[in-house]
C-alpha cells in the first residue's frame, strides 16, 4: 500500500497540514487537492481589500515553495468520493488516486437559501471569483442589501460604505453579530456600522428578491421593500461533506456544528482518514465535539495532526483561541471562547472603541475589544488560568 499522504482541500488548513507534515519530517509523496485553479489563497481579505480594489493577490505560497518542498499540487481538481476499503480519492473525471493517508480538510460552503431565483447581481462570498465579481458591482452599484450581520456582513458593509455605496444591513436577530458575541455587544457594532451610515434593520428577515433578469431589490419580512443594485447573501457556511455522503466516514451531530467527526489529534473512525479545519469537529478535553471556524485554528491543528500522523507524541491544542474582523478603522478581536449566552461585562466603552470581558459560572471565559489589541492580549493568561471574572473586574 503507498505510503501518500493526500490532502483534500487547497485552502488554508490543507496548505498547513502540508507545511506541518514536512517539519514532522515526513519525507514521503504528499498531495494537495483542491477544486479551484488557484494556488492556496488567504480568503479573509477577500471582504475587504480585495472587494475594494486594493489588493489583488492573497496568494499564501508561491509555486516554488511547493516544488521545494515537493508537494504535488493537484488543482481544479475535484473530489467526489472516497473509497475507504481500497483507499481511493475519485475525482469528477472520473479518475482517482490511492492514499496510505487521507486528510479532509475541504473547509465551507456558503449557506444559500432555498428557493431564490437565479437573478444576476445576488451573490454569496466564499472565493476570489465570488470577491472579484462584487468588485465590479461596486463599480456600478450604488445601493447594497446585505442578508445576515454576521462577520462577513459586517465586514462588507463595512467595505461597501469606504467605496461610498449606501448599505442596507438586515438580520433577524436582535443586534449584529449577537449569536456569537450576545446581543450586548452586538448592539457595539451596530452603533458603530450606524455611525458609518449603514441601515441597519434587525429583527427583521428576509422574504424574496424583485426583478426579472437581474435583481432590483428585496421584500423583508416585515413587508417592506428595499431598492438594491445587487445583494449580498451572507448567512453563513456549512461543512463541505456532501462528497462524503456513500464513504462511511463518520459525520458529527448537526448541534456539533457538523463537519467530519475527529478525535482530538483529527483521526476519524476509519482507518487511514483524518480531519482539520473549518470541516473538522474534533473532540474536546469535555469529551465533547465542537467545529471551529477560526483562521488561527488551521495552524493549531495542523501541528497536532503532522505530528498524530507521523507517529510523534501529539496532544490537542493549546493555543488560546482566537479571532478577529476588521470593520472600518477598527480592529474586533477576540479570546478564549466567549459566547452568547455567557455573561457580558463592559469594562471600556468611548463611544466607538470598546473592552468587555466575559464569563461563565463567575469565571472568564474571553475578551472581546475593538481597537484595544494590546488589551484584548494581555488577558491571555488569565484566560488560559480561568481566573475568576471578578478579579479582573476589581482591576478594571
Amino acid at each position: 500500500m503507498t505510503d501518500r499522504i493526500v490532502i483534500v482541500g487547497a485552502g488554508l488548513a490543507g496548505l498547513r497540514a502540508a507545511e506541518e507534515l514536512r517539519r514532522a519530517t515526513f519525507e514521503g509523496p504528499i498531495v494537495l487537492v483542491g477544486n479551484e485553479k488557484h494556488l492556496p489563497y488567504d480568503r479573509p481579505p477577500l471582504s475587504k481589500e480585495v472587494v475594494r480594489g486594493e489588493r489583488e493577490d492573497t496568494t499564501l505560497k508561491p509555486q516554488e515553495f511547493f516544488d521545494e518542498k515537493q508537494i504535488e499540487l493537484r488543482l481544479g481538481a475535484e473530489a467526489v468520493g472516497v473509497d475507504t476499503a481500497a483507499k481511493k480519492l475519485r475525482f469528477a473525471d472520473g479518475s482517482d488516486i490511492e492514499y496510505g493517508q487521507l486528510v479532509i480538510a475541504t473547509g465551507l460552503a456558503s449557506r444559500r437559501i432555498p428557493g431564490l431565483p437565479d437573478l444576476a447581481g445576488v451573490h454569496v462570498l466564499r472565493t476570489l471569483e465570488d470577491s472579484l465579481a462584487l468588485r465590479s458591482e461596486l463599480a456600478e452599484g450604488k445601493r447594497a442589501l446585505i442578508v445576515g450581520a454576521g462577520f462577513i456582513g459586517c465586514e462588507l458593509a463595512a467595505s461597501f460604505r469606504q467605496r461610498g455605496v449606501d448599505v442596507v444591513l438586515v438580520e433577524p436577530q436582535p443586534a449584529p453579530l449577537a449569536s456569537v458575541l450576545g446581543e450586548e455587544v452586538g448592539h457595539l457594532i451596530e452603533r458603530m456600522h450606524r455611525e458609518e451610515g449603514v441601515d441597519v434593520r434587525c429583527g427583521v428577515g428576509f422574504e424574496s428578491v424583485l426583478g426579472a433578469d437581474r435583481v432590483t431589490g428585496a421584500v423583508l419580512s416585515d413587508g417592506t421593500e428595499v431598492d438594491a443594485d445587487f445583494v449580498v447573501i451572507g448567512i453563513g457556511s456549512v461543512p463541505l461533506t456532501e462528497w462524503l455522503a456513500e464513504s462511511g466516514i463518520e459525520l458529527a451531530d448537526r448541534s456539533a456544528g457538523g463537519g467530519v467527526r475527529a478525535d482530538e489529534v483529527g483521526r476519524t473512525a476509519t482507518e487511514g482518514v483524518w480531519a482539520t479545519g473549518d470541516v473538522a469537529s474534533w473532540r474536546l478535553a469535555t469529551g465533547k465535539q465542537k467545529r471551529v471556524e477560526h483562521w488561527s485554528n488551521a495552524g493549531d491543528q495542523a501541528k497536532v495532526l503532522a505530528k498524530a500522523i507521523t507517529g510523534a507524541d501529539a496532544t490537542g491544542p493549546t493555543a488560546v483561541p482566537y479571532f478577529w474582523s476588521d470593520q472600518y478603522d477598527v480592529k474586533i478581536q477576540a479570546l478564549g471562547t466567549p459566547s452568547a449566552t455567557d455573561t457580558v461585562h463592559i469594562v471600556e466603552d468611548d463611544g466607538r472603541k470598546f473592552l468587555a470581558y466575559y464569563s461563565r459560572d463567575g469565571v472568564l471565559t474571553g475578551v472581546v475589544g475593538a481597537g484595544v489589541p494590546a488589551k484584548v492580549m494581555k488577558v491571555r493568561a488569565k484566560i488560559v488560568a480561568g481566573v475568576p471574572v471578578a478579579e479582573l473586574l476589581g482591576n478594571a
